[in-house]
């Protein structure tokens, strides 16, 4: 994991030339070169550091690639090492890594720890991604990418619908016997959930197209007080990415600009722009509860309720594979909702795997019980902060993503791939 994950962040930093590795200065992103060294100064940290209790390899590291510690606004103004230095730094580090898991049987803690460098190397190269993309920058080649996945077969009679999942005693949360979760995932624990109804697919470009050119960025009814001052603020008027030119609209994918794809979830829209467009379809957000039943509660086909018995994806016990999620940037983008029909959960949602992030009504906050496990500033801070997201999207390894993976946002992010789906009132 840790070797691959390597591998990921340099193909995506390969397709950035030197001189735009600094990005724009002022932007709320991440310097592409803090980006790369960041990632092996936390595979340090843990691994060599704090395991090993060796010294630091990199003088002043702390003050530039500690996230928690280092103000955002201030990573334009470091003198950062070259960028050659800094690919020198990180493998080196990841090559003490691995000698270390070569000594002999690895620890708990080994296996932890790694696991932990991995992941969290996993997730900035999705947000990696997402800086490129918002900067406009070439599209990555990554060797992991399948042309044959982005257009993969579709039901050309599937219709928007929603599907019906009973209520009961629902588990929410990760069971103890996963084998790596996030703190704000701990533990599964028992809430009770009224029948609903939900979309079966994320709604489409098609879909929200038609709350744009029914004004509704510009209907003041249909937003929230903190919405309509963010949409006031930002002077929005369709989602980030989406431009019109002579009567067509058009989506920026990284440096082209191409037709806008009716049947591809809505990406890059915020909580804010969701929830008005549920206010415009007279529906509502699902909660992270009727999400996760949504997608791991199996029915009882005798009794009309659900078994009890939670699955460990959507479709079944078994791993993701392309037939069933969009993920591990295998398509290069996102694809069609009606595609991989294979990956449906139990009650006949589609694509509660990747695609497209899924922004929920929630606000983030821990499970009863709440204990932050050694990375304390993963989960604790954000807490009553930011916006839940669940799912995945097509950037999301899947050694990463579960349905109970808990992602967490700002409600006015919106460069980050996510949609949503609804649920009826």
């Amino acid at each position: 994991m840790l070797a691959d994950a390597r591998r990921v962040e340099m193909e995506l930093l390969d397709s950035v030339p030197d001189g735009r590795m600094l990005g724009a200065e002022g932007h709320f992103l991440e310097p592409p070169i803090w980006e790369m060294g960041h990632v092996g100064w936390f595979q340090e940290y843990w691994l060599l550091r704090r395991l090993d209790g060796a010294p630091p390899l990199l003088p002043g590291a702390d003050g530039i690639y500690d996230a928690f510690n280092v103000s955002y606004k201030l990573r334009w103004q470091h003198a950062f090492p070259s960028r050659g230095e800094t690919q020198a730094y990180i493998s080196e580090v990841l090559r003490r890594s691995l000698a270390r898991l070569e000594r002999g049987e690895p620890t708990a803690d080994d296996v932890y720890f790694s696991t932990l460098a991995a992941l969290h190397e996993d997730m900035h190269a999705e947000n990696l991604t997402l800086v490129l993309h918002t900067l406009g920058y070439d599209q990555p080649k990554l060797s992991m990418t399948d042309p044959a996945s982005a257009a993969p077969p579709v039901d050309l009679a599937y219709r928007p619908h929603d599907v019906t999942v009973p209520g009961g005693t629902f588990v929410l949360g990760s069971e103890r016997d996963e084998p790596f979760v996030f703190d704000n995932e701990k533990w599964a624990h028992p809430v009770e959930v009224a029948s609903f109804s939900i979309s079966a697919t994320p709604v489409t470009n098609a879909e929200f197209l038609a709350f744009v050119e029914d004004g509704g960025y510009r209907r003041r009814g249909l937003w929230s007080r903190r919405g309509w001052d963010w949409r006031r603020r930002a002077r929005v008027e369709h989602p980030l990415f989406w431009c019109r030119h002579d009567g067509s609209w058009y989506q920026h994918r990284f440096h082209l600009v191409m037709p806008l794809e009716s049947w591809h979830p809505v990406v890059c829209v915020n909580w804010w722009e969701a929830e008005a467009y549920c206010r415009w379809a007279h529906r509502r957000l699902p909660t992270e509860a009727e999400w996760e039943m949504a997608a791991t509660a199996e029915p009882a086909a005798d009794r009309g309720g659900i078994t009890g018995r939670k699955r460990r994806f959507p479709w079944g016990d078994d791993l993701p594979a392309p037939d069933r999620a969009n993920l591990d940037y295998r398509a290069g983008w996102t694809i069609d909702v009606r595609a991989l029909p294979a990956g449906d959960s139990a009650f006949g949602c589609r694509q509660m795997l990747g695609n497209a992030w899924e922004w929920l009504a929630d606000t983030f906050h821990p499970y009863p019980g709440f204990v932050a496990d050694p990375y304390k500033e993963y989960s604790e801070p954000y807490f009553g902060h930011k916006k839940v997201l669940r799912g995945g999207c097509w950037t999301t390894r899947s050694r990463l993503v579960r349905p109970t993976y808990r992602n967490f946002f700002k409600p006015q992010r919106r460069n980050i791939f996510a949609g949503f789906r609804t649920v009826a009132l």
